[in-house]
């Protein structure tokens, strides 16, 4: 017990790169550099999805709730791995590590159903044009965002408990960049077997079942895109929802490696290295992605930008 007690008195050691001190500075850089793309990306989709009217659609809507995530998922843990990645220091509170948990798993999980709630925008818009502003009226927009964000609550708050129950026996190295669940499990000293059963079932359901869902979904698109008899139009369908699909398999390839292979057995390296992938690189890649393929979003920046000089 004192043991345990010491642990949650003195928090626990981020490794991160640890074991190459030489690496430390190149990969400071490099997340600072990525963090730094992520605010300037996400924070200009939400700013354009605001300001712009043309941009005031469910899509948008859809993509604001995206960029807003992306932000809080990014900023939940990198400001620590820049910390522990400066300075000799690279401890991080149990308070600090316990709230990085439950944030990192919430925002996550939100990220799976969201991603499924936009595949879905996509697919009334080219599959049902005609009724697309019926059915992707406000009130539904709104019900889906909230159920993103509540089913994503809901998931963080039953796999963080039963993680911050774990026993820990004093030990206080993290072998990991941040706080998550299979770098917790694999720091555990006693029987993990319910932990990696709860682990595997809640991320089979918030990985496998939806990335399912989006992939039938994309089925259905593609046969109707392939029906449309303009090229313009099927061109238009296409970049819209290869945009999406290119988030969506950044997003759950890294998810489902890092976080549905044997929590034991999986390598450490490899798990820590692509755990920083979903935390640092993905959120950084999405504005990225659908910008440089969308009209409208380059469009919009322009008119944003031209108003600004009219102005000064």
């Amino acid at each position: 017990m004192e043991r345990a007690n010491a642990t949650s008195l003195e928090g626990f050691i981020l490794m991160g790169v640890s074991d190459h001190p030489q690496l430390e500075r190149v990969f400071f850089v490099v997340i600072l550099f990525s963090y730094l793309l992520t605010l300037v990306g996400n924070g200009t989709i939400i700013l354009l999805s605001s300001l712009d009217a043309r941009l005031h659609t469910p899509m948008y809507f859809f993509l604001s709730n995206l960029s807003s995530l992306d932000l809080a998922f990014t900023t939940s843990s990198v400001p620590q791995m820049l910390v522990n990645l400066w300075g000799s220091d690279k401890t991080i509170s149990y308070g600090g590590c316990v709230t990085q948990l439950y944030v990192f798993l919430w925002l996550g999980a939100t990220e799976c159903i969201l991603l499924v709630v936009m595949a879905f925008d996509r697919y009334v818009a080219v599959c049902w044009p005609l009724h697309y502003t019926a059915v992707m009226n406000p009130r539904l927009c709104w019900l889906l965002a909230a159920i993103a964000w509540l089913g994503g609550l809901g998931n963080s708050g039953v796999q963080s408990t039963f993680t911050v129950q774990l026993p820990l026996c004093g030990n206080r190295r993290l072998d990991s960049f941040l706080c998550e669940v299979p770098a917790m499990i694999k720091m555990a000293c006693g029987d993990t077997s319910l932990n990696e059963a709860v682990l595997n079932g809640v991320c089979t359901f918030f990985t496998a079942v939806p990335l399912s869902i989006i992939l039938v979904s994309y089925c259905c698109i593609a046969r109707a895109v392939l029906e449309i008899h303009s090229a313009e139009g099927r061109r238009k369908a296409f970049n819209t929802c290869l945009s999406h699909l290119l988030v969506v398999l950044l997003f759950y390839g890294s998810a489902i490696y890092g976080y549905l292979l044997p929590a034991k057995t999986s390598s450490q390296d490899q798990g820590k290295f692509i755990s920083l992938f979903y935390s640092v690189v993905t959120p950084m890649a999405n504005p990225l992605i659908y910008t440089l393929r969308n009209k409208e979003v380059k469009g919009a920046l322009r008119r944003l930008l031209g108003k600004g000089r009219e102005v000064s």
